[in-house]
């Protein structure tokens, strides 16, 4: 059965935006989402099809004008010189209309830049050509950067698997070679032959911008069914391929978005969500900023048009619900998932699919819904289908327990719930799934360290604890039939591991199946320490530092922390390349800040860091900063502060609030833009978290460190008046349409007005830029050469800015 969705995770060695908080089997595997129920959309990263016969999207469009006439001026050869950032950058001028004015409850705040958020304006395509050019003179004077792609590069090119899952006959899994744009997916008759390629996704493109983003096989393996995304929408089209011959069909499936894909067990065809097509007709799909509404499950039969799909559940009163179909292991029942935001928690539906009079056939005929039966239909909390027996259902929930619990449930009685396994004392459950015909295998987070164990699918007891390092569970392969079963690890000093484990005999036999090796990789050389930080109101926040071994604690060294807190989504120990060569090379500290707002802990953890305890968020990170620089490792010049989506609000609050403790600033296309960000495509959605500024008291909350409405001049706000912002990079992408580029185009745009050009000469002598990436999104989806390419632009800058040194 496949469990209920969770964030998706991008690629072991690349940036974790979001590192998922569960990944039970079948969920997800290195950001692709696989016969999993619909996703919770929360600021992760997801792909789309370039639906779109035009030519380029308007941001797009700029960017590449400006590449095509100042490339000779952009090279990065040379060192460059120093003198181009002692002098204050030639900042482009903005236009700012003061007319725009919003009332919030009687509180007047200006939205001067609110013309940027038409991103097909040519006002907006001169400002991000601008910003282009600005960015390019600051680049030429960050001398590592090549140093740093090459040694990236040269890591990054080893070979990576995924674990493989197992469909009727066959095994499919997959392979990147090392530097391949796209992974790419393959097929067996046995683990023991030689695979097959089945999909590459390479082909589809040449620049590799196509990717997959969602794949489902039916029960009997003779159709895959598979969700293509461009330039890292969160769009997709779905197709339809014949695994025998490998035989693309002729079905396409167009506007879907946050959808899974369930075969049914007949293999006639499958369950998916899509949107009503817009009606501004041709548009380049995921450059649009309109909200995602009124999301529909549809039935496709393989072999007919899109037109004739069965509509099997809607819901006009709700437009903003988010729902997903996904059929239980013995295929009697499709289960309905209706979510209302991000949080934990969500109404399940059941349809006893063998009691359909002339099947979903006949549903078509008669125009009807299906005749869904309302198990859960509040969002008082979590609910995740493990397992079922006939009627007997096993769900994974947070109801009355914020750390999980696995509960049972008979339909005839569905007012009866008992408890399978209880909720731990301090661990999480993190995941579920039943394997082995009468087994669980379960995942804990034990202090953000996974424990993964063997328990009776009956009773709940525990049979066995698998032996597992300090690291992160990634994935775990198998079904409920299964007596094998796959597990992905990684860990700061892993590439990766993926076991093979044997349930048939009494005891488990758990071996290597292949671990991924990275050439000049060396684990001895680092060392790995978890320390734990008091916050501002004394709450121990964890944190993970990696370093070379035995490092002086003198202050001296280049420092990068990252963090994330939101949405109930935990980091977890995981690999990287690029952290790896600043570690070795910069002789960087790397560290990860588990603050409050995440899943670390459970859901009450989640809760002190959203809606009203936002600023708890900010305090942890805070709290992490001066921790790293009074213990040693590290000084304010010295340390740069990284975080993406959720994490680039994080940044964005955090150097307006303390713009004196940190040397640089990376923020990957963050929600900048608190008091407008639910009107633009599915932020509607993120309010559990954050609330919303249509209400007056969630109002005053946001207000308070929205980073756009919170930019202030740091000398004019205390007696040193030496204080300015750090050397600060906001990074976006044109077909980001999870957090859409205006949020980072009107705080670049604010920040350099109120900082740098309202002024004759500003104290403000620190850059502040933006990198704006044409053809890619949220982070999913991106290609090998992208994903490196940025690497090396932001961490050079951040070298050149904390004044690193290259070691070899």
């Amino acid at each position: 059965m496949s469990s209920s969705p969770r964030q998706a995770r991008l690629s072991l060695s690349s940036l974790p935006f979001s590192h998922q908080r569960r990944n039970p089997r079948g969920a997800r595997l290195h950001g692709l989402r696989i016969n999993a129920p619909p996703p919770a959309l929360s600021l992760s990263q997801k792909p789309n099809p370039q639906i779109s016969t035009r030519p380029a999207h308007a941001i797009a469009f700029a960017v590449r004008r400006f590449f095509s006439r100042h490339l000779a001026v952009t090279s990065r050869r040379g060192m460059g010189s120093l003198s181009a950032l002692d002098e204050p950058l030639q900042y482009p001028l903005a236009r700012r209309d003061e007319s725009v004015v919003d009332d919030y409850f009687g509180v007047k705040i200006p939205d001067p830049y609110r013309w940027l958020e038409d991103p097909d304006s040519e006002e907006t395509k001169e400002f991000v050509q601008n910003q282009v050019k600005l960015t390019q003179t600051v680049f030429k004077v960050c001398g590592l950067r090549d140093k740093l792609n090459e040694k990236i590069t040269k890591l990054f090119d080893h070979p990576r698997y995924d674990a493989p899952f197992r469909r009727g006959n066959k095994y499919f899994y997959f392979h990147n070679t090392g530097l391949q744009a796209q992974n790419v997916l393959y097929v067996q008759d046995s683990l023991d032959v030689e695979a097959e390629v089945l999909l590459d996704p390479n082909a589809l493109s040449e620049d590799g911008t196509v990717s997959l983003n969602t794949l489902s096989v039916s029960e009997d393996a003779k159709y895959l069914a598979y969700g293509l995304s461009s330039s890292g929408s969160d769009w997709v089209t779905i197709n339809v391929m014949r695994v025998e011959d490998k035989k693309v069909e002729p079905d396409k499936l167009s506007w879907v978005k946050f959808s899974s894909i369930s075969w049914t067990h007949d293999g006639k065809g499958f369950f998916y969500g899509r949107y009503p097509a817009p009606k501004e007709g041709d548009i380049d799909a995921g450059t649009e900023t309109n909200s995602n509404l009124y999301q529909e499950v549809y039935y496709h039969f393989v072999g007919a048009d899109q037109s004739e799909d069965v509509l099997c559940w809607r819901d006009p009163d709700n437009p903003k619900y988010i729902c997903g179909a996904s059929v239980t292991d013995d295929g009697k029942y499709v289960l309905l998932y209706i979510y209302e935001g991000c949080d934990p928690v969500n109404k399940i539906y059941y349809c006893d699919m063998s009691s359909l009079l002339d099947g979903l056939e006949g549903l078509k005929k008669r125009n009807e819904l299906l005749p869904f039966v309302k198990l859960v239909d509040n969002f008082d909390a979590k609910y995740e289908a493990v397992a079922n027996d006939e009627t007997v259902f096993t769900f994974l929930t947070n109801k009355d327990a914020p750390r999980y619990k696995l509960v049972r449930v008979d339909l005839r009685e569905p007012n009866i719930w008992t408890d399978v396994i209880q909720e731990a004392e301090k661990d999480v459950l993190e995941s579920a799934s039943a394997v082995n015909h009468n087994q669980l295998v379960v995942s804990y987070l034990s202090d953000v360290k996974y424990v993964v164990q063997i328990r009776d699918l009956k009773t709940g007891s525990l049979l066995h604890q698998l032996p597992i390092d300090i690291g992160t569970v990634y994935g775990i392969s198998g079904r409920r039939e299964d007596s094998t079963i796959f597990i992905g690890f990684t860990s700061f000093l892993s590439p990766g591991i993926i076991y093979q484990c044997d349930l048939q005999n009494e005891v488990p036999d758990m071996k290597i199946f292949r671990e991924i090796v990275v050439s000049g990789f060396d684990r001895s050389e680092f060392h790995v320490n978890q320390v734990f930080v008091s916050s501002k109101d004394s709450t121990k926040i964890p944190m993970f530092i990696v370093s070379r071994k035995n490092i002086s604690l003198d202050g001296s060294h280049p420092c990068l922390l990252y963090g994330y807190g939101g949405f109930n989504i935990s980091l977890t120990p995981s690999f990287s390349v690029s952290r790896i060569v600043l570690t070795r090379h910069l002789g960087a500290v790397f560290c990860i800040a588990n603050i409050r707002g995440g899943g670390e802990y459970g859901e009450e953890w989640h809760k002190a860091g959203s809606l009203a305890k936002k600023q708890n968020c900010f305090d942890d990170f805070i709290a992490a900063a001066q921790y790293l620089i009074s213990a040693g490792y590290t000084q304010p010049k010295k340390l740069c502060i990284e975080g993406g989506s959720n994490g680039g609000l994080l940044i964005g609050a955090c150097i307006n609030q303390r713009p004196d403790l940190f040397g640089c600033a990376l923020a990957h296309v963050g929600v900048m833009d608190m008091l407008r960000f639910h009107k633009f495509t599915i932020g509607h959605a993120w309010t559990s978290d954050f609330g919303c500024a249509d209400k007056e008291e969630e109002f005053h909350w946001l207000i308070k460190y929205s980073p756009l409405h919170n930019v202030k001049r740091p000398w004019e706000q205390g007696p040193d008046q030496s204080v300015q912002y750090p050397p600060t990079m906001l990074l976006t992408a044109d077909h980001d349409d999870r957090v859409v580029p205006l949020h980072s185009l009107k705080l670049l745009a604010t920040m350099q007005y109120v900082l740098c050009t309202s002024l004759e000469k500003s104290p403000q002598t620190n850059p502040i830029i933006g990198r704006i990436e044409c053809k890619a999104g949220h982070g999913a989806g991106r290609p090998t050469k992208k994903m490196i390419d940025e690497a090396a632009d932001r961490y050079g800058f951040m070298a050149k800015m904390l004044d690193a040194s290259w070691i070899e």
